[in-house]
């Protein structure tokens, strides 16, 4: 009775569940890239893989196959870009893991990994080191506010607007690099995940 359930079963409802209206764009001076994705396209980004992300009623959105450790990156801007800020809102459905990576070189960059259920934190890290990390209450189904500043050494991390991560990474010469959106299954084994609001502003040096 089971595999007969199994085989009949539609798709997951939480997977296909739409986000709630995300919060409004506020603009900013200095802007370098923005992206509030109501045409429906991804110009000016580049994925790494296809099939993972699409403009979905006006918001960005990830799907990952399930299975532990999958993951896939959305990448946009200049390796020239240098001090500068990223603004987003996102908003996890199924999993644990949401972020982006700033000063992306490559495929290598400085990553902020917002987790949620089982976690409620958020962890700063480049490579396999780990630069920082903070208690950050974020719920699935619910917008959060992601603020990263990256400047000289230093980099900032704002939540839902407080400051929970200030770091220098002096033993690092990377000052410059584009930026990446993340989904990653981690160990859950799942991951959707919803981006809105996309801006990168220039910091003076």
């Amino acid at each position: 009775m089971l595999a007969s359930a199994t085989l009949g079963a539609g798709p997951d409802p939480i997977r296909t569940m739409s986000p709630p209206p995300p919060p409004a764009h506020t603009h900013r001076d200095g802007t370098l890239f923005e992206d509030q994705f109501r045409d429906g396209k991804l110009d000016g980004w580049n994925p790494d893989k296809g099939g993972v992300w699409e403009v979905h009623r006006g918001v960005l959105r990830a799907d990952l196959p399930d299975g532990k450790q999958n993951r896939s990156f959305l990448y946009a801007g200049r390796e020239d870009w240098r001090d500068y800020a990223v603004d987003l809102d996102v908003c996890g459905i199924r999993g644990v893991d949401k972020g982006l990576a700033v000063r992306v070189l490559g495929e290598q960059g400085v990553g902020v990994d917002l987790r949620g259920p089982g976690y409620q934190d958020v962890v700063l890290y480049r490579g396999d080191h780990q630069l920082g990390k903070a208690r950050a209450l974020n719920a699935n189904g619910v917008w959060q506010h992601v603020r990263v500043e990256a400047r000289g050494a230093r980099y900032r991390i704002w939540v839902n607007g407080t400051l929970l991560i200030d770091r220098l990474d002096s033993r690092s010469d990377r000052r410059a690099g584009r930026i990446a959106l993340a989904a990653y299954t981690g160990g859950i084994g799942e991951c959707t995940v919803y981006y809105d609001n996309v801006v990168v502003t220039a910091l003076k040096p």
